[in-house]
C-alpha cells in the first residue's frame, strides 16, 4: 500500500508540473559571453536550472547544471566583456576546466532531457533574465555543434524582467530579487551558475505568488 500511494503521490507530483505550463517544463537559463552578438561572439559559461513542484504545490528549484566553456574556433572576445563579467578566458585554472560548446551542450541537455520525460512534458521552455539574448546565444551554439535534438522551444521564453516589471516594478535582476525578498551577493553575480540560480528563485517565486493570489495552482 505504501509502494501504491507513493506512486499515486508521484504521478500527481509529475501531471501538475507538466498541467500548469501546456506541457512546457520551465528551464531556467543563464550565459556568459564575450559579446552581444551571438553569431561572432564567443560563449563563456552557460548554466540551466530545472524546477519542480514540491509537496506543498509550491515551485521551487530541482537541479543545476553549469560549464565553463572554451571559445569556439574563431570566436570574437570583446575586452569590455570580459572585463564585466570578470572572466579571463586563458585563466589556467579556467583551462583545466572548460570544455567545447559540444561538450558542454551535451553536458546541460542531458538532465534537460531526462526530466521533460519524468515530468511527462512536451519540451522545455527557456526561462531567463532578458531571455531572448540568452536564448540567442544557446541556439547560435546549438547550430555550430549541429546538435539535432534541441529540448528548448526555438522561439518561445518566459522572460522574468518582464515577470518581476509585473510582480515587483523591477527589472533589474538583483533589484527584483531583493524586492521578492531573496539575497543578492554581488560578488557572485555575472556568474552564470548564481545568475541562473538566483533567476529560479525569482521565476518560482513570482510563479508560487500568483498561484496563491489566484486560487489556482493551473
Amino acid at each position: 500500500m505504501a509502494t501504491e500511494e507513493l506512486n499515486e503521490a508521484q504521478s500527481k507530483k509529475v501531471s501538475l508540473v507538466a498541467k500548469r505550463f501546456r506541457g512546457f517544463l520551465p528551464v531556467i537559463v543563464d550565459v556568459e559571453t564575450a559579446g552581444f552578438n551571438a553569431a561572432t561572439d564567443a560563449l563563456l559559461e552557460i548554466a540551466a536550472v530545472t524546477v519542480t513542484v514540491n509537496d506543498e504545490q509550491q515551485w521551487c528549484i530541482d537541479e543545476v547544471v553549469s560549464k565553463h566553456v572554451n571559445p569556439f574556433e574563431g570566436a570574437n572576445l570583446d575586452q569590455a566583456s570580459l572585463d564585466f563579467i570578470g572572466v579571463d578566458p586563458n585563466h589556467p585554472f579556467r583551462k583545466q576546466i572548460a570544455v567545447s560548446e559540444t561538450e558542454a551542450l551535451h553536458e546541460v541537455f542531458k538532465p534537460i532531457r531526462k526530466k521533460i520525460k519524468e515530468h511527462r512534458c512536451s519540451r522545455a521552455i527557456l526561462v531567463g533574465h532578458n531571455a531572448s539574448f540568452d536564448l540567442g546565444f544557446l541556439n547560435a551554439a546549438v547550430e555550430r555543434a549541429q546538435i539535432k535534438r534541441n529540448p528548448f522551444h526555438p522561439f518561445s521564453t518566459f522572460d522574468t524582467a518582464t515577470m518581476a516589471g509585473l510582480a515587483y516594478g523591477q527589472t533589474v535582476l538583483s533589484r527584483a530579487a531583493v524586492e521578492a525578498g531573496l539575497s543578492w551577493d554581488s560578488k557572485e553575480a555575472h556568474s552564470a551558475r548564481y545568475d541562473a540560480e538566483q533567476t529560479a528563485l525569482l521565476f518560482c517565486e513570482i510563479v508560487n505568488k500568483w498561484n496563491k493570489f489566484s486560487g489556482s495552482f493551473t
